[in-house]
């Protein structure tokens, strides 16, 4: 079995691909070995110790690295991990949390006002069409949070949370992009 590599504009993150579908539906952010812990294969990553992040996306599993580790060390770990894991055909999830496959959602504390659907189901569409299929290129996912009065609030995840690149990909490219097309929104947040 071939695991392929790809570098992501978070230099602590890399994506490892294995040929395969990782997620049926969804996606699923790991940010603690506790999170983990619903996981066979995101215990045995935040195991090796210098993991601070796993992703699973349709195709990917995304792994972020502690500040101050390097790729040289630890991808040889990481790869023999997934490469198992693979081979084996062993379960992404634990048999009691097979209902955890997409992302869980969060209180953010935003209600979106129901006056704002169609201005919403406009914000959703273009996320869902333009903005995620390319985070997940780079090995993240983008979740709409809210909209109130001209403002989107987005969450960033996998590669993308904590990315040097990525409040320059939320100002400059999707609140370009949604206020392009959507003359309501007024600005991008990250949550």
């Amino acid at each position: 079995m071939l695991i392929e590599t790809e570098s992501t504009p978070n230099p602590a993150t890399l994506k490892f691909l294995p040929g395969r579908a990782v997620m049926e539906t969804g996606t699923r952010d790991f940010a603690s070995p506790e999170e983990a812990e619903a996981s066979p294969l995101a215990t045995a990553l935040f195991a090796l110790g210098d993991v601070t992040g796993v992703f699973f996306g349709r195709d990917f599993v995304s792994v972020t690295i502690a500040p101050g580790a390097e790729w040289a060390d630890a991808k040889p770990d990481v790869l023999g991990i997934v490469m198992d894991h693979f081979l084996a055909d062993m379960p992404l999830f634990h048999p009691a949390t097979a209902g955890g496959f997409s992302v869980p959602a969060e209180d953010e504390g935003f209600a979106d006002d129901p006056a704002d659907a169609d201005i919403i189901d406009q914000i959703k569409e273009l996320i869902e069409t333009r903005v995620r299929p390319a985070v997940a290129n780079d090995g993240g996912d983008i979740v709409y949070r809210g909209f109130d009065k001209g403002n989107v609030y987005l969450k960033m995840q996998g590669a993308c949370a904590g990315c040097p690149s990525s409040t320059a990909t939320l100002k400059n490219g999707i609140e370009s992009l949604l206020k392009h097309y959507v003359p309501e929104v007024t600005a991008v947040h990250a949550v």
